[in-house]
């Protein structure tokens, strides 16, 4: 059974950086989608982020690219988002989430069957 576990959000102004950690448990790095998506109460789930697990080239929303890096330590089964110059508008609640299977795009992200509890980044002005 896949369990993930996002840590590494909190409260920055605008301009800051966070980095978030994603630990894995179970075969979640064997073959999958992973990535990263947030979500507010506002705005509908956006996936931010995704790479594949074996050799993947990394994928981002149109809103992060350039801000926002997606990486991964494949022995220690960790998947981390690294997130600079933040805005206020990536205020949400950010989650890690794995899809398995060969393909991956942002839309396989959105289609994850596991992600976990989530990590909350606000971000002020």
């Amino acid at each position: 059974q896949v369990q993930l576990a996002e840590s590494g959000g909190g409260s920055v102004q605008t301009g800051g950086s966070l980095r978030l950690s994603c630990a894995t448990s179970g075969d979640t790095f064997g073959s999958s989608c992973a990535g990263w998506f947030r979500q507010t109460a506002e705005k509908e789930r956006e996936a931010v982020a995704a790479i594949h697990t074996v050799g993947g080239i990394p994928f981002y929303a149109d809103s992060v690219r350039g801000r926002f890096v997606i990486s991964q330590d494949n022995g220690k089964k960790i998947l981390y988002l690294q997130m600079d110059i933040l805005r206020p508008e990536d205020t949400a609640m950010y989650y890690c989430a794995t899809n398995p299977g060969s393909l991956c795009s942002l839309k396989q992200l959105l289609a994850s069957p596991t992600w976990g509890q989530g990590t909350q980044v606000t971000v002020s002005s």
